[in-house]
């Protein structure tokens, strides 16, 4: 099964630590419609296998109207197969989320929201210069469940400049509350060049000890757990069968199509990359001419790429599958290179599977670094 992601890069307001694609400037709004449309016919062909999922992401895709978005889907249904599609996600932030916009919505195929909450402290949400009040989150995610939204996920950020256990705690608590069957909590990571880098640069703010951010980590994690989440992924947590499809088949190495600017693809063999510049991106579509760039994935960034994106999920990484793709060699060399860890008690092994442990989960990076191969 595959999937589609579709980039669209419009936002009201620039985040201060975000560092993605996007573009606040909506004039470009028609003309981007139009090269998606035409990106969609173009690369029909890209995907052999049933597609299984499709996910507006960006940006902010809830910036688009309603029928903006079926107009997307009726191009997509032109040019692809969806008859096999379980999952249609869109990204959207709680200042979109009216009860008109909820409502146009559920006549829509979308049929899972994945909504950037980020905090519900007010202090949280200015310094990151979001959109959105702490209340708007609240009543954005009870509107969609009364409307009929079951399929609910809340992004939440953690290591914020200024946070305490208990801001964060609460954070947690009302995130529970709201009993949405998925959350994704990411670390706030200090991106170059970015407002938020320039405010700590200044000592306007005060970036968290590493300890602290361990403590609101293992607070997500206990509380989550407590809740009946299931931890399958670092920053992801669901109720039981109710994973993120899209992304899982991310860490699972199934092929995807991206659309739209700066959006990435995947067949297996290559890295697809289109340009992020939404101006760039139409009159290179408009022209006729190629709007993406790529790269041929050899043995060894097919390996580096397996043990990233599987060890960071509960399935981790599996020997067998290491040997019956990449060759007995390689297992041999994979079992050499992580029998440190194994001994410091950040991986396990269970038969064929070497998973993280807590501990592992916090040097998840590093760790992986150590098992790449550079042959």
């Amino acid at each position: 099964m595959a999937g589609i992601y579709l980039h669209i890069p419009f936002c009201r307001q620039a985040c201060s630590y975000c560092d993605f694609y996007f573009s606040t400037h909506l004039h470009f709004k028609e003309s981007f419609l139009t090269a998606l449309e035409t990106e969609i016919e173009r690369r029909k062909d890209f995907l052999s296998e049933p597609i299984q999922t499709v996910y507006f992401g960006g940006g902010t895709p809830s910036q688009l109207s309603v029928d903006e978005l079926k107009r997307i889907w009726a191009a997509l249904s032109h040019s692809f197969d969806l008859s096999q599609v379980g999952e249609v996600t869109l990204e959207a932030n709680p200042d979109n989320l009216s009860e008109d916009y909820l409502n146009a919505l559920a006549a829509s195929p979308i049929n899972r929201l994945s909504v950037g909450i980020q905090s519900f402290h007010d202090s949280d949400l200015k310094m990151l210069n979001r959109a959105h009040s702490g209340e708007q989150s609240l009543q954005s995610i009870k509107r969609a469940q009364e409307l009929g939204f079951d399929e609910i996920s809340l992004d939440l950020i953690y290591g914020l400049p200024g946070s305490t256990m208990e801001s964060w705690q609460q954070n947690l608590d009302l995130a529970i509350s709201l009993n949405v069957d998925h959350v994704s909590s990411y670390c706030l990571t200090i991106e170059p060049k970015t407002p938020l880098e320039h405010a700590i640069k200044k000592g306007r703010l005060t970036y968290p000890t590493e300890a602290e951010i361990v403590r609101q980590f293992k607070a997500l994690k206990h509380s989550l757990d407590r809740a009946g989440y299931e931890h399958y992924e670092i920053s992801n947590f669901a109720k039981p069968g109710k994973y993120a499809q899209h992304n899982t088949s991310y860490w699972k190495g199934v092929n995807y199509l991206g659309l739209g600017p700066s959006a990435h693809a995947y067949d297996g063999q290559k890295r697809y990359w289109n340009l992020p510049d939404t101006r760039q991106y139409v009159s290179l579509l408009q022209e006729g001419k190629v709007h993406y760039e790529s790269e041929e994935l050899d043995p060894k960034d097919q390996y580096n790429e397996y043990i990233m994106t599987h060890l960071r999920t509960q399935w981790g990484i599996d020997l067998e599958e290491v040997e019956n793709l990449f060759g007995h060699n390689q297992q041999k060399e994979l079992l050499r290179e992580i029998e440190t860890h194994l001994q410091q008690g950040n991986v396990v092994r269970a038969e064929s599977k070497l998973t993280l442990t807590f501990e592992g989960q916090l040097l998840a990076d590093q760790i992986a670094a150590d098992l790449f191969t550079t042959d």
